[in-house]
């Protein structure tokens, strides 16, 4: 009676142990560091498997320009803003919203152009059309801006493109007027992705360097890029 009451109270001292030590292991840093690890390889390999590009890997940092398809195309759904619209942003039988199997198309893939209209119901109020964020001749993204300037639109919202200038009494079409400002980028949720860290911007900025060009309209609209 007595080697079976021992024995029980041995096994239950074995169960408690065994969950104090699994309780360690869950909250172990090295635990946790590993399980962060594997997420992100699974962001960046995830990224590939949804890249609806052939990519340029040529130079480029692979695991970077992974996660930044990821966040471009899974997170932040770059392309709903910046291809030339609805009505071009899919290929013919690949409209998700019909019902139809995702196909982005790629001849118009972040290469910018919808027009969300007048800024402010007023005449003279410039329609604001989203950029081309695909890379030029020299592979970077924008049309050749560097990462400096790019992590500053992010961070900031400053338009280096200076497309519309304030309004005032000799500038009375295609500007801003107070209380808006016009060296800020309107319409585009940059609020928000200058929350991202600057591992993420960077990440975002490889994979853009990495999809082809898109050559856009004629010089010397925004919109055109030097492919060749």
């Amino acid at each position: 009676m007595t080697l079976r009451r021992n024995a029980k109270v041995a096994v239950a001292a074995i169960a408690f142990a065994a969950l104090v030590i699994a309780g360690m292991l869950v909250k172990s840093p090295r635990v946790q560091a590993q399980s962060s690890g594997d997420d992100q390889e699974s962001r960046i390999e995830r990224g590939f498997d949804i890249a609806p590009v052939p990519l340029n890997l040529e130079g480029k940092n692979r695991p970077l320009v992974g996660l930044g398809s990821y966040l471009v195309n899974a997170i932040a759904g770059c392309n709903d803003c910046h291809s030339a619209g609805p009505s071009t942003q899919f290929v013919a039988g690949g409209n998700p919203y019909f019902g139809q199997p995702t196909k982005i198309d790629p001849a118009t893939y972040l290469g910018g152009g919808q027009d969300f209209g007048p800024l402010v119901p007023t005449p003279g109020s410039p329609h604001i059309v989203s950029r081309n964020l695909t890379p030029d001749k020299t592979g970077l993204p924008e049309g050749g801006r560097s990462f400096p300037e790019f992590l500053r639109i992010l961070r900031t919202g400053v338009d280096l493109d200076h497309l519309h200038p304030p309004c005032s009494a000799t500038v009375t079409t295609n500007c801003l007027p107070p209380p808006f400002d016009a060296n800020l980028l309107q319409i585009m949720p940059w609020p928000t992705h200058q929350n991202m860290t600057e591992h993420d911007i960077r990440a975002i900025y490889e994979y853009l360097s990495a999809i082809p060009c898109i050559e856009g309209p004629p010089a010397p609209s925004v919109l055109h890029n030097d492919c060749r």
